[in-house]
């Protein structure tokens, strides 16, 4: 409980406008939270993480404290926000994955000669989810002697989603209209499902490119910059050693070759090759979640399985290249 206190008043803490966003975010998403807990441990977390990770790359050499505890914990925050919308983006496809059968369910209870509020509780089935429990209140608003438009209305602040939204306003304005709401139920159905397999049409003509990308990030990159890597370190671990067996008295002018430090060393190499597979992996999951769903935050998915592969395959193409070819230059 003290932690949970903990969490809370450091949320209380946080500008007001951050806190209506969050708790925006937290409505449309499947997280069932209170926002002000749930800002505060993502400050609590992000600020351990970002003490372990600084620590570990000041141990490591890689940079000081005080240049990586800020980027981590601005890092971790951007992950955790990230989080909260790919869970809105997932609660939005579910709900217009299964609003069709919904719809349709409504219109045959509406058809069954059921009332519109008993026609909406009796479609309120478990596995439409989110969804299931915004009809089931609607019904119980009717049943209470509230507006059908209102109550209708009010789905679109737990939900969010174009379709939803446009499906409530014909819903609305066919009422308001006296046609009948059984008919619309049904039409609204059936175009819903067409759009939905154009969309998997559209996604199915431009797979080759989700591929090509996929393959240039992950396997052809991280290979290219391992063999570079290893001509580095060759050429570097050469360069040592025949200066080490020149003649400490020969003049310069007498090589036919002159003799100058390497400048790339191939510790910056890989550093290099490293960031340089973060940032392909990143974008490259960003483009292909618009180019499958329209919607850049449905690619963040793909990130890890890009980023782990890349950075994977970049130390695997090295260690066999070194097997291979180290003992043959002498690395």
């Amino acid at each position: 409980m003290a932690k949970t206190d903990i969490y809370t008043t450091i949320g209380k803490l946080m500008p007001r406008g951050l806190m209506k966003k969050l708790r925006t975010h937290l409505m449309y998403s499947n997280i069932q939270i209170e926002p002000t807990r749930f800002l505060g441990f993502m400050i609590v977390f992000g600020i351990l993480l970002a003490l372990i990770i600084s620590f570990t790359t000041h141990a490591t050499g890689i940079l000081p404290v005080y240049m990586a505890i800020i980027p981590s914990f601005l890092l971790l925050e951007g992950l955790f926000y990230v989080l909260v919308l790919m869970s809105v983006d997932s609660k939005t496809r579910f709900v217009e994955e299964v609003l069709p059968d919904a719809l349709q369910l409504m219109a045959s209870n509406i058809r069954a000669g059921l009332t519109t509020d008993k026609a909406l509780l009796l479609a309120a089935r478990p596995e439409f989810g989110p969804l299931a429990d915004e009809i089931r209140r609607i019904g119980r608003e009717l049943m209470a002697g509230k507006s059908f438009e209102y109550s209708l209305v009010k789905t679109t602040r737990k939900i969010k989603s174009d379709v939803l939204a446009k499906t409530i306003d014909l819903m609305v304005n066919s009422v308001k209209s006296g046609g009948k709401l059984a008919d619309l139920l049904d039409q609204i159905s059936a175009d819903i499902r067409d759009q939905q397999i154009i969309k998997k049409e559209i996604q199915a003509s431009v797979l080759m490119y989700v591929l090509f990308i996929f393959i240039a990030i992950a396997l052809g990159a991280p290979l290219l910059f391992a063999m570079s890597a290893f001509l580095v370190k060759m050429l570097v671990t050469n360069m040592m050693i025949i200066g080490a067996e020149m003649p400490e008295t020969l003049e310069v002018g007498d090589m036919p070759i002159s003799m100058t430090d390497v400048q790339i060393t191939p510790e910056f190499i890989q550093m290099f090759a490293l960031i340089s597979l973060s940032v392909s992996s990143f974008f490259g999951s960003i483009i292909i979640g618009l180019i499958l769903k329209g919607n850049e935050r449905a690619g963040f998915k793909f990130l890890p399985i890009l980023l782990g592969l890349a950075i994977g395959l970049f130390f695997l193409g090295g260690f066999v290249l070194e097997s291979m070819l180290g003992g043959m230059m002498e690395i």
